[in-house]
């Protein structure tokens, strides 16, 4: 058989006291359970879920399931059942009722003798066959079970041009569980968490369980910030410095004082009128320098200009207003923000 069950041999050690011990580290509902569903993933990564995938052959009423891993569970005492498909599985439907159409649900479903007076101790992937009616309904999961596709079964419908529609006649309810810790991919079901703090993956957006709803997940912003490491150089002397940087975003302001001589940026009518010839001012500390040059608007309260902050951490004054003079004394500052 190509569904397999681990643990449901009679041999050794009991068969409940190894389904209850050995899976308490997967996704928990209650402080004994473990949440029923398919393990997640797929080979190249691009699908949630690959394992028991239903594939319908067109024209046909053949469908085949694909390999994969689950969890059972079943009752406190019973404890959780590991299951895996290693090979690919056809599954037949019975053809199509002459008058009303009905509703097929294709379960993963676990025997076990021992509870069930059944008379098997096997894992299967089976068809429970809905009851044709004018609004047909899909059929009662079996115990110990976990619901795979609902398959539309149309009025008359047998293998040729009456066939099962699989492009649109097939629904997947299939659920995922993973390990204690890891993020639950979200598919058709809306259970609450297990526990506060269990993160999962609802299409595409993170969320995480306070104890009585699920809330997208913000992480915690981290903030940091400085006031040493700047320095200045040439005619300037640091008066002050403050840096902030939050998720790759650095913001700073830098205060340079004019110390040796006063300096007068080109005249009007000139050729480059307002230039300062990029005198450098100082440099911010390793860590709080922009990924690429950056620019900035400077100002001494009495005339303005821009700056230039190179990837290396260096601040050059680079323009002036036209004709205008950064005295002695007077304080020049410099703010912008930029990526780290």
């Amino acid at each position: 058989m190509p569904v397999r069950s681990g643990w449901l041999s009679p041999d050794s050690q009991t068969r409940e006291d190894t389904r209850l011990v050995s899976l308490g580290a997967l996704t928990p509902t209650s402080t004994v359970n473990t949440r029923s569903g398919i393990l997640p993933g797929s080979p190249d990564g691009q699908y949630r879920i690959s394992g028991f995938t239903l594939t319908g052959a067109t024209g046909t009423m053949t469908a085949t399931v694909s390999p994969g891993r689950a969890v059972v569970q079943g009752t406190d005492a019973q404890g959780a059942y590991p299951v895996a498909l290693t090979e690919y599985l056809p599954l037949v439907f019975a053809a199509g009722d002459a008058q009303y159409g009905r509703v097929d649900l294709v379960v993963l479903r676990v025997y076990d003798d021992a509870y069930d007076g059944s008379g098997r101790t096997e894992a299967a992937v089976e068809i429970v066959q809905g009851t044709p009616a004018a609004s047909a309904a899909v059929p009662a999961t079996p115990a110990l079970s976990i619901p795979l596709y609902q398959v539309t079964v149309a009025k008359g419908a047998s293998a040729g041009a009456t066939a099962i529609d699989w492009s649109a006649g097939i629904t997947g309810v299939r659920t995922a569980t993973v390990g204690l810790g890891g993020i639950l991919p979200v598919t058709t079901d809306t259970s609450n968490g297990a526990y506060p703090g269990q993160y999962r993956d609802a299409g595409g957006v993170l969320q995480r369980w306070s104890g009585t709803a699920w809330a997208d997940y913000q992480p915690p912003l981290v903030v940091e910030t400085t006031t040493t490491g700047a320095t200045a150089t040439g005619s300037w002397t640091l008066a002050s410095f403050a840096a902030r940087r939050t998720r790759g975003v650095c913001s700073f302001t830098l205060s340079f004082s004019r110390t040796t001589s006063s300096l007068t940026a080109t005249a009007a009518g000139t050729t480059n009128p307002g230039n300062v010839a990029d005198e450098l001012m100082g440099t911010l500390p390793s860590g709080w320098r922009p990924a690429v040059d950056s620019y900035a608007v400077v100002t001494d309260g009495y005339a303005s200009g821009a700056a230039r902050i190179a990837t290396d951490g260096s601040v050059y004054l680079i323009a002036w207003a036209t004709s205008g003079v950064i005295q002695v004394g007077n304080n020049v500052r410099v703010s912008t923000c930029f990526v780290l």
